[in-house]
């Protein structure tokens, strides 16, 4: 039966699920010279390869049938690298093969055993699952793979990534010889063109992943941030795209468990996703993403893999991503099968160069900026405000009764002033973050024309007096002038021209504040309720060196690293340390 006829029971089910036109991807796994062959395909993450290799398989387990044979042993089996994969890859299966009778089973870890093999026992035509427990079933004998036609690899490369080599080399060597074998890999390196040498047959390749395809849908930009202020860049990014539901990524549970508690604390709706998560936790994240009670995911690399929420219209990667691929992947959870998305890099300036190397790697030209200030989100919550349900339906006339009882004993500007207070009550406080590529806050530029300060071009900084202060912050914790600098600035209200030389030592950093700023730099500091480094004053004498320790001058337009301050190269956040002991 041909796949496209009206009656063919696929046909039938794209139809129902709104498919006007196949992917890329989907197109290409049906040219005549595909069919019934090995495929080897390459493809980006959200480019709907789970529908082409369900239509690939199409004719080699239907045939001519109008619908599957009574279920029994497994015709197909596919397998996939995480739990989330697998079981999102059962369910885009499920409706698929609906009309063709098709029984589907999944067997992923987290799952009950026994329930999983009660299914396979009572048959089925599709079993979907990930390597480690479909190795089990088929050393149990609960999963039979005698009438095997079609086997699928599904993101290949992750798999070897996560160490599955000797588990998928297990499994394939359980089927038939006579399979079809169809491979998806985002990335082809040579471990899968191995693979594929040894367990495919005269393979069909189809490779779309050059090029900027996989990019059309996404925005991808980059920001600029100091170390410390990678949390307060996350908070503003989330407030100024207001995202349906939104993705951040961290490199490790620790990470993810501390940005969790921070977005929570300042009003975000926020799960967390991370390998440590029992299957039925991670179910309850991610229903509460689809349903709305939360909007805000954190996740690690290998907690996210397969993940797909059809709202999710923001990614962010807070911690850079080891490889090209793993930024791709981590993009590709935005911008799905048509669907317009963003991407944002964060990088410190430490790490901007990695970040461009991932951006060259995975073929991506982006501009870099500065997060968006508090200002750029209060314009925003301005707009949004006026666009909002509360101002735009439809008013009843119980609603207008009480409107002129308000009026009676309010001034109009009284009553929209608590609109806009109970408004702005809803939504997280913006953060103030600064531009490290100036060291001044992002909403105030330095105008190119304006005069630089006489300390700043070069003259005699001991010609005025000054106080210095102590921060608990030293080499051990990475300080760096170039995140340093913003920090202070922010903390005590001052500007940069007001700081003088900055003595950086093992455990804490120096530096002196102009004497006629001083009082109102420690009143500044008073008033700070979550300090992000402590700072005491030392008082009008130098302080004592610090012979391995290096001397900046925050005014220098050429501060550089020395040895010892290099800044964090695990990417965790710099503002929560603490002095040790």
């Amino acid at each position: 039966m041909e796949l496209f006829s009206p009656s063919h029971p696929l046909t039938r089910a794209l139809t129902e699920r709104g498919y006007a036109d196949l992917t890329s991807v989907q197109s290409a796994v049906l040219d005549p010279q595909a069919a019934e062959r090995d495929l080897l395909v390459s493809a980006q993450t959200g480019s709907g390869k789970t529908v082409a290799y369900g239509l690939a398989m199409a004719d080699t387990l239907l045939g001519e049938a109008p619908a599957l044979e009574p279920a029994g042993e497994p015709l197909a089996l596919v397998v996939a690298p995480t739990r989330e994969l697998a079981l999102q890859v059962h369910g885009e299966l499920g409706w698929l093969y609906r009309h063709a009778g098709g029984q589907v089973v999944s067997c992923v870890g987290g799952m009950d055993p026994r329930a999983e093999e009660r299914l396979l026992g009572r048959g089925c035509h599709i079993v979907v699952g990930t390597p480690g427990r479909l190795r089990d079933h088929l050393e149990r004998g609960a999963l039979r793979t005698g009438k095997l036609r079609v086997a699928v690899l599904d993101e290949a490369d992750e798999m070897l990534d996560m160490g599955f080599r000797e588990d998928l080399e297990f499994i394939l060597e359980a089927t038939p010889q006579d399979r079809r074998t169809l491979l998806f890999s985002a990335t082809l390196p040579h471990e899968i063109t191995a693979m594929a040498r040894r367990y495919q047959r005269d393979a069909w390749r189809i490779a779309l992943s050059a090029g900027r395809q996989g990019h059309a849908d996404i925005d991808h930009r980059a920001v600029r941030v100091a170390p410390n202020e990678i949390e307060h860049a996350v908070v503003n990014l989330l407030r100024y795209f207001d995202s349906p539901t939104a993705m951040v990524f961290c490199g490790t549970r620790e990470a993810v468990r501390h940005l969790q508690a921070s977005l929570l604390e300042r009003g975000f709706g926020v799960v967390a996703l991370s390998g440590e998560l029992s299957q039925n936790e991670r179910n309850h994240a991610l229903q509460a993403l689809r349903d709305g009670r939360a909007r805000v995911c954190v996740a690690t690399d290998v907690a996210a893999r397969g993940i797909d929420l059809p709202s999710l219209d923001l990614v962010i990667h807070a911690e850079l991503p080891r490889t090209a691929e793993t930024l791709q992947h981590r993009s590709g959870r935005t911008g799905r099968a048509g669907r317009k998305g963003v991407s944002v890099l964060l990088a410190p300036l430490s790490r901007r160069r990695k970040a461009e190397h991932l951006l060259q790697a995975a073929g991506l030209k982006v501009e870099w900026t500065s997060a968006p200030s508090a200002d750029d989100i209060a314009r925003l919550d301005q707009q949004r405000l006026l666009q909002h349900p509360v101002l735009t339906e439809e008013t009843t006339d119980d609603e207008r009764a009480m409107a002129r009882t308000l009026l009676e004993s309010r001034a109009p500007e009284e009553i929209a002033a608590a609109l806009v207070r109970l408004y702005r009550a809803q939504l997280p406080a913006a953060e103030e973050v600064f531009d490290p590529g100036s060291g001044l806050p992002a909403r105030e530029p330095r105008d190119r024309g304006e005069p630089r300060h006489p300390r700043e071009a070069g003259g005699d900084r001991q010609a005025r007096p000054s106080v210095w202060f102590r921060l608990n912050i030293g080499r051990l914790k990475n300080a760096d002038p170039r995140w340093l600098i913003p920090l202070i600035c922010r903390q005590g209200r001052i500007t940069k021209q007001e700081i003088g030389a900055i003595r950086i030592m093992e455990r804490e950093t120096r530096f002196e504040i102009d004497a006629a700023a001083a009082e109102r730099f420690q009143a500044s500091l008073s008033q700070i309720d979550r300090p992000e480094g402590r700072i005491e004053p030392l008082g009008d004498a130098p302080p004592g060196g610090d012979r391995h320790g290096p001397t900046a001058d925050a005014s220098s337009p050429r501060s550089k690293n020395k040895p010892g301050t290099k800044p964090h190269a695990n990417g965790k956040f710099a503002g929560k340390a603490r002095p040790r002991p």
